[in-house]
């Protein structure tokens, strides 16, 4: 016979809130994801610091990137140090850039559907 294991639940309180940033990026020529995820990175640490940086938990969303337009989830107190940060990178490697903040949104689904009601 097999005993079937029963995971534990965490509490409703116990869980992070995250929020889902969409933002575009312009730019004169493609970037690679890896270019972006570094920068990005680098822009964090420079303006938060590690400790905020370790609360915040930021994290690229591969999935969803397309060569312009990409979406960060980070935690919800934090969703304007993000915001900030990616304002100040005006460079990555030899290509100018601007990171244009689209949307916030609480899930990935109502952030899609929010951004093709904009186009």
């Amino acid at each position: 016979m097999v005993k079937k294991v029963t995971k534990l639940k965490t509490r409703p309180t116990l869980k992070e809130r995250k929020r889902y940033i969409f933002f575009y990026i312009h730019t004169n020529r493609p970037l690679l994801f890896t270019e972006v995820k570094n920068a990005v990175e680098d822009a964090l640490l420079n303006w938060m610091g590690i400790e905020k940086y370790a609360r915040a938990k930021p994290w690229l969303i591969k999935n969803l990137w397309d060569g312009k337009m990409c979406v960060i989830r980070c935690n919800h107190k934090y969703v304007d140090d993000v915001k900030m940060s990616l304002a100040l990178i005006n460079q990555i490697g030899d290509a100018k850039v601007i990171f244009q903040g689209l949307r916030v949104s609480g899930t990935l689904k109502s952030g899609k559907e929010k951004l093709n009601k904009l186009e």
